[in-house]
């Protein structure tokens, strides 16, 4: 029986605005897209969603690479907007998980820095999940099999008795490989046939 539901924050739970982004490179002299392309390097983000490095630490590395590619632009008051903002809350989803959390254990599975709990407070959701799996805090990120292990050892539960929701295809992919039902979300819509279907909602 499913009882579980392991589910991804960004792009299912918590919506980004591309215009966060643009409005700090646009007010600061940066072309479009240059904090996402250094932010999201492979330089940088698996050292900060691995934990080897802080997300202070990473935001600051960011900047830094900003300021020598764009001398021009105000490179480090661009990364301060746009840290500033700690996303949205698709609420719509939302309601339909915490609907769920009658019936199942809700988990989150981010791949995320270590300013997730902060950013999980300021969106008022920090109470919504019965466990949290940080990748900066487990030292593996999807889609590596160790972090499904991981969260379903921490909420004490065999693959069999878990789905495991994310928007990106891949990670579904490799949950589904290790035996753990998977939804790749697309939609509000999707999402609650899914969770009618396996009897989590009423």
């Amino acid at each position: 029986m499913t009882n579980v539901i392991l589910t991804d924050l960004d792009g299912v739970i918590r919506i980004w605005s591309p215009e966060i982004h643009l409005k700090a490179e646009r007010a600061t002299g940066l072309p479009e897209g240059a904090i996402l392309g250094t932010a999201f390097s492979d330089d940088l983000l698996p050292l900060v969603i691995t934990g080897q490095i802080s997300d202070d630490e990473w935001r600051r590395r960011i900047a830094d690479l900003l300021c020598k590619d764009f001398p021009e632009a105000n490179a480090e008051r661009a990364v301060e907007l746009w840290s500033a903002s700690p996303g949205e809350v698709n609420s719509e989803v939302l309601e339909i998980l915490r609907t769920c959390r009658k019936k199942a254990q809700l988990a989150l599975i981010s791949n995320a820095t270590s300013r997730l709990p902060s950013d999980l407070r300021r969106l008022g959701i920090a109470e919504d999940f019965d466990y949290i799996i940080n990748s900066s805090e487990v030292g593996f990120t999807k889609p590596d099999p160790n972090i499904y292990f991981t969260a379903l050892d921490t909420v004490g539960a065999t693959p069999d008795q878990a789905l495991f929701i994310d928007d990106n295809a891949g990670h579904v992919a490799a949950a589904t490989r290790l035996g753990i039902a998977g939804h790749t979300y697309a939609g509000s819509d999707g999402l609650r046939q899914k969770l009618n279907h396996l009897r989590f909602l009423p």
